[in-house]
């Protein structure tokens, strides 16, 4: 039983800021545009659009915005073609960072991810200089719980692969992909609602840095997560305690 990761903390409140700036609509419908497209309408065979409608969801998207996405990714729609790519680069104090985007233009795309990077003392990667760090997994994290002992039980159950609790209430659940949803609608079933549930890339291993750099991470997340090519940040960056009370 290890800590809770703070990885949950810093997204959350990035997913308020996503809101705030009126991005997250975009990125959401660009989620299930591409997910259409890939594995097609069917919920019940494509896992990943299931997941992306749930979130849209979750965000109170209308139903005409989603139905209109997957019209988009699925051809029956007027839209325009998204490329998925993933960057890799290295961020404040030499972490390690993905950078995961949808573009229909990767020549703007990398040219701002790269701008980003650098104006923090990062740089760009090259192919697989990164990703090796990094594990696909899902996550699905709780905060407030009163009764980990029966949330634990229905999560191992259901087939989670490992579980990270605190003291002060906070959970997370790590699933294996193809398990994600399974354990995830068992949680629901039983009335337990996550405060966060998707498929991440997590880290292996958190790097430890320092408030110098912290604050310059959370300055960098919060350009690339203002740029519209960019759907998610993934990296090994461990902020210090004492920083990330000042986010809540």
């Amino acid at each position: 039983m290890a800590g809770h990761s703070k990885w949950a903390n810093i997204q959350h409140r990035k997913g308020r800021q996503d809101k705030k700036r009126g991005k997250l609509f975009t990125k959401l419908i660009r989620e299930i545009t591409v997910a259409a497209r890939i594995g097609g309408s069917d919920l019940n065979s494509n896992p990943r659009l299931r997941t992306a409608i749930d979130k849209a969801k979750n965000q109170s998207m209308p139903k005409e915005n989603i139905d209109r996405a997957i019209s988009k990714g699925t051809g029956e729609g007027e839209g325009f073609y998204l490329e998925e790519v993933t960057y890799e680069g290295y961020g404040p104090g030499g972490v390690a960072i993905l950078i995961e985007c949808m573009t229909d233009n990767k020549n703007r795309a990398v040219a701002e991810v790269r701008y980003a990077l650098s104006k923090f003392g990062g740089n760009l990667g090259t192919e697989g200089s990164v990703a090796y760090l990094f594990k696909q997994v899902g996550l699905i994290s709780l905060s407030g719980v009163e009764d980990p002992d029966r949330i634990m039980e229905v999560a191992i159950d259901s087939g989670a692969e490992d579980i990270e609790y605190d003291e002060g209430g906070s959970m997370d659940i790590i699933t294996k992909p193809a398990d994600f949803l399974n354990v995830r609608d068992s949680l629901l079933a039983q009335g337990i609602n996550p405060e966060i549930s998707e498929v991440i890339m997590r880290a292996l291993n958190d790097v430890s840095i320092d408030i110098e750099h912290a604050e310059s991470m959370l300055k960098l997340l919060d350009i690339l997560e203002d740029l519209d090519d960019v759907q998610a940040i993934h990296s090994n960056a461990e902020i210090p305690n004492e920083l990330l009370e000042r986010l809540n």
